[in-house]
């Protein structure tokens, strides 16, 4: 199977190359989840490696550990205690939260599921029996509408205004995810409305309040023209690109310093969250019809929005017998 990432995973032994493309091509993975899986399944090799092998790397550092030459038979030799001994050393030497051994957990069972129930290379599957650590349900933080504007108002005129006036302003009304803001192609708007390309490649329509229409408009009048690198993307860098997500996280981090906010609270996502919260607490909207604006699969997902700021509960306790 050929490749379809640049550098083609030539790190990685041929048949986690092959999971990886089949991630990509088969089940439509984003490049940015395949991404993850690479790393976090070389990352489990190099362990695997280190543990089989220990001779013949016991003078290396773990990042200068290659694993291209890891085989299907040392694979079928993994069990359920490897696995836990690669927990423990993610937590204990690595330093991976919670959330991130279950990331890497999640990598291991579609791996797993894959080898045996896909490509058929071993015979037992030793993630079925695999915990995965309880993550802290946290709730999610985001801007009071009074700070939203304090961010909106934090743009100063510049050669950038337009764009990053119109970058704010979708992510405060519509809830993108990051991804989706700077995958948006000028051909997906139409009107009031705008096709998003969501996770697993999954579209969706969201429509466009009036804010967000003159914030568009104003951008595509001023947005370059000539000698433009991308000329499908809606959103440009100053090499007339499309525009990078780190470049998004920078300027939204310079206009959080700037509307004195906190910089190390609050990012791309939690400006998503803050259109979700926005949504709910103002604009009354049904949690159905808010699950389907921001393109989540799981309703409970969803819910969290509906705790951030309970009137029911908060009126339950100022009518309280004993308040």
């Amino acid at each position: 199977m050929k490749a379809t990432f640049p550098g083609g995973f030539t790190d990685v032994p041929l048949f986690v190359r092959d999971f990886l493309n089949y991630q990509t091509v088969i089940q439509g993975k984003s490049k940015n989840t395949v991404l993850e899986y690479h790393y976090d399944l070389r990352t489990f090799l190099k362990f695997l490696k280190m543990s089989l092998y220990n001779d013949s790397v016991k003078d290396l550092t773990f990042e200068e550990v290659t694993v291209t030459d890891i085989t299907i038979s040392d694979i079928e030799n993994v069990s359920l205690s490897i696995l836990y001994e690669y927990l423990s050393f993610l937590n204990s030497v690595r330093g991976n939260d919670t959330s991130a051994r279950a990331r890497k957990i999640s990598s291991l069972r579609a791996f797993f599921k894959y080898l045996t129930d896909k490509a058929e290379l071993i015979k037992e599957n030793p993630t079925l029996k695999l915990e995965t650590p309880k993550l802290r349900k946290s709730l999610p933080s985001y801007l009071t509408l009074e700070e939203s504007k304090k961010l909106l108002n934090s743009v100063n005129q510049g050669p950038f205004y337009e764009r990053d006036i119109c970058i704010l302003t979708l992510f405060l009304n519509c809830g993108m995810r990051l991804s989706e803001l700077i995958g948006i192609n000028i051909r997906d708007i139409k009107e009031d409305t705008i096709k998003i390309l969501g996770k697993g490649n999954k579209e969706r329509i969201v429509y466009l309040n009036k804010s967000c229409q003159v914030a568009i408009n104003n951008y595509l009048r001023v947005r370059p023209k000539d000698g433009v690198l991308d000329p499908d993307a809606l959103f440009l860098s100053k090499r007339k690109r499309r525009i990078s997500d780190s470049m998004v996280q920078t300027l939204i981090k310079k206009y959080i310093e700037a509307a004195g906010l906190d910089p190390k609270k609050y990012s791309p996502h939690k400006l998503r969250h803050t259109a979700a919260t926005l949504m709910y607490n103002y604009a009354d909207v049904d949690i159905l019809v808010l699950q389907e604006i921001l393109g989540h699969e799981n309703l409970n997902t969803t819910k969290i929005y509906t705790h951030v700021d309970n009137k029911e509960a908060k009126e339950a306790a100022k009518n309280h017998p004993l308040a």
